[in-house]
């Protein structure tokens, strides 16, 4: 507790005997243990000195001894009992106690004494806010504030309850009057910080932070602060010094240990991450979400055991953390165990918006030969394409099936949701009604499926004939062979699976070969680029003609084979049944399991894998060496 929570004053102090005196006088100059000495001395003379029972508690509250703090000063509130500053001290005492209740009962005993003792309705806030109970805080920090309104310290508190309330335009006002009245105030520049990052301003935020820094330049709070909200807005290099900063004024903090590991891992430097997450969960055995990112960091390494031993560990601090049970069950998944793994990936449902309607029960994969069943689209376009193939299986079961997917995908699916006997729809558009729900991903638990009964019959899409007849002159070029292209998807938080436009050249370099650039929305760059490479007469693009996927699958049907990377145009090209070059990450997503060059999935796919994280120059001289030797 700081000098401005207690109270020096004696409301009814007689003449000052000099041994009393001399020790005030000490405690006033700091001297604190000339003034103990002489509190103990005028105590042994009178043990019912009140006021040097007082002020001796409020010593030894200084010094940290809270529970003799608390005695001392209840000795002295029992022999004076209407003395508002003896009720403000033990107050004091016990809220550093944790004794909660008791202190904002003595707070408030200090005011019905003194309505209009501004530091007891100060106190009385402070403790309210560490109850939790942020409404009565900010009440009795505004009767402070009428007491004493330009006091920086009290504006600075009002705005940290208002901020714990979500009131956070609110929160800046009082952040800013503390700034009015106490320039550089560290804690304001801070908390001002926190409360513009609560409403999405982070530039604003970063720059309160850094003001907190300047005014304090040892305050661990606002570098950690500044840390995480550059790593939050993918300013990663940079959170990582100031990480690191906190780190050095504070080296085994687990909090900041644990953002400079996610900074690391957003960095794909996860062989750096690893070590700094065994760091925290030894520090703090208890801390879930360090647990988690360790697991993640061990999958990324491929070292998936490893990986679900400390999502189990996640799991047993914090049963329902829905990342955790979703990411052990990618891990299960990868190492092909269906089993344990789609009964736990069910959890993704919690990690995201749901599509579906959600009045309507869920199939479970109960007999369903009367009833109509809804399944519905939930991720991306490639899941939508990849998952299709479990929808006819479905419909076996059922009197009726609806599908709803994204409308891009309508037209390529429209063909074959006809031989399936299934009713398309696109999402926004009137649902019929149906008795049961599912979403698409769900449907290989429903179904029973286990790695070794993948539906793997390819093609299941076919191209309608509309598209085909608009595809049908030339794509370009003479070259004896045309194969698609694909290198970037939709870009995601951590993206591992985009490689950049430069890593390409060892296949433009190839000769004999028309590249049929299969991305429909190039970045400036990229097109200019494209455009003058040396070998731009033999790479082709048709930008937006593509305007959805029956134009490309219209394009693909026509090729000899596709090269991309994981997106949707590489399920597209397997649903196909096209040959397909398949560039994998190191830590490629689960449906591509371990190891192996084919997948269960597409028989016509070859799969390349990097061979370490960002390695993709590995992974593209080895496609233009398979595609020369093809």
């Amino acid at each position: 507790m700081g000098k401005c929570d207690i109270c020096l004053t004696r409301l009814a102090l007689p003449v000052m005997e000099p041994l009393f005196e001399r020790a005030y006088a000490a405690h006033r100059d700091g001297r604190l243990d000339d003034a103990e000495r002489g509190y103990r001395a005028a105590l042994d003379i009178d043990p019912a000195h009140v006021d040097a029972l007082h002020l001796l508690g409020v010593l030894r509250h200084q010094l940290g001894q809270h529970a003799e703090a608390a005695d001392l000063v209840g000795r002295a509130v029992d022999l004076r009992p209407q003395d508002a500053a003896l009720q403000l001290n033990l107050g004091n005492a016990l809220k550093a106690l944790g004794q909660l209740d008791g202190a904002i009962e003595r707070f408030r005993n200090a005011l019905t004494l003194a309505p209009a003792f501004p530091l007891a309705h100060y106190n009385l806030g402070n403790a309210y806010a560490a109850a939790g109970r942020h409404e009565d805080a900010a009440d009795a920090f505004r009767k402070s504030l009428r007491l004493q309104p330009d006091n920086a310290s009290t504006h600075n508190n009002l705005g940290n309850a208002l901020h714990a309330l979500g009131r956070h335009d609110e929160a800046i006002g009082s952040f800013q009057r503390a700034l009015e009245l106490h320039p550089g105030h560290g804690g304001a520049h801070n908390n001002l910080g926190m409360a513009l990052n609560a409403l999405g301003k982070a530039d604003e935020a970063v720059e309160q932070f850094r003001a907190a820094i300047s005014a304090q330049p040892r305050f661990v709070a606002a570098h950690f602060n500044l840390a995480n909200t550059l790593d939050a807005t993918g300013q990663h290099e940079q959170a990582l010094g100031a990480f690191e900063v906190v780190l050095a004024l504070q080296p085994q903090f687990p909090p900041a240990l644990y953002g400079l590991g996610n900074s690391l891992a957003a960095l794909g430097r996860h062989k750096e991450a690893l070590p700094r997450f065994e760091l925290v969960v030894g520090l703090d055995p208890n801390f879930a979400l360090a647990w988690l990112s360790l697991g993640t960091t061990h999958h990324a390494l491929g070292a998936h055991a490893a990986a679900v031993r400390a999502f189990d560990q996640a799991l047993r601090l914090r049963p329902d953390l829905a990342s955790a049970h979703m990411n052990r069950a990618i891990a299960w998944l990868t190492l092909g165990d269906f089993a344990r793994g789609l009964p736990e990936y069910e959890w993704r449902l919690k990690t995201m918006a749901q599509r579906g309607p959600q009045t309507l029960p869920r199939w479970q994969g109960e007999p369903i030969e009367k009833l109509t069943l809804f399944v519905h689209a939930e991720q991306g376009f490639g899941d939508t394409l990849q998952f299709a193939r479990f929808v006819p299986i479905a419909a076996q079961r059922a009197a009726r099936v609806v599908l709803e997917v994204q409308p891009q995908l309508v037209p390529i699916l429209a063909p074959a949701a006809t031989e399936w006997r299934v009713t398309l729809i696109a999402q926004g558009t009137p649902r019929p009604p149906a008795d049961l729900q599912c979403p698409l991903l769900s449907l290989p638990l429903a179904l029973g499926m286990n790695a070794e009964t993948i539906p793997a019959r390819t093609p299941y899409l076919s191209v309608p004939p509309t598209y085909r007849r608009k595809w049908r002159g030339s794509l370009g070029g003479q070259a004896k062979r045309k194969i698609g292209l694909a290198w970037s998807g939709r870009v995601q938080q951590h993206e591992n699976r985009t490689m950049p436009l430069s890593a390409l050249e060892p296949l433009f370099a190839l000769e004999g070969i028309d590249w049929i650039i299969l991305q429909p929305n190039l970045s400036a760059a990229e097109c200019a680029t494209l455009d003058a490479h040396p070998r731009a007469s033999s790479i082709h693009r048709f930008d937006r003609r593509i305007g959805d996927f029956a134009d490309t699958a219209a394009i693909i049907e026509r090729l000899d084979a596709v090269v991309s990377i994981d997106t949707s145009i590489a399920h597209l090209s397997g649903a196909l049944r096209k040959p397909l070059w398949l560039m994998l990450p190191f830590a490629a997503d689960w449906r591509w399991f371990v190891d192996d060059p084919r997948s269960p999935w597409y028989p016509g796919a070859r799969l390349v894998r990097q061979p370490q994280p960002g390695a993709w120059d590995a992974v593209v001289e080895k496609v233009a060496q398979e595609l020369r030797n093809a």
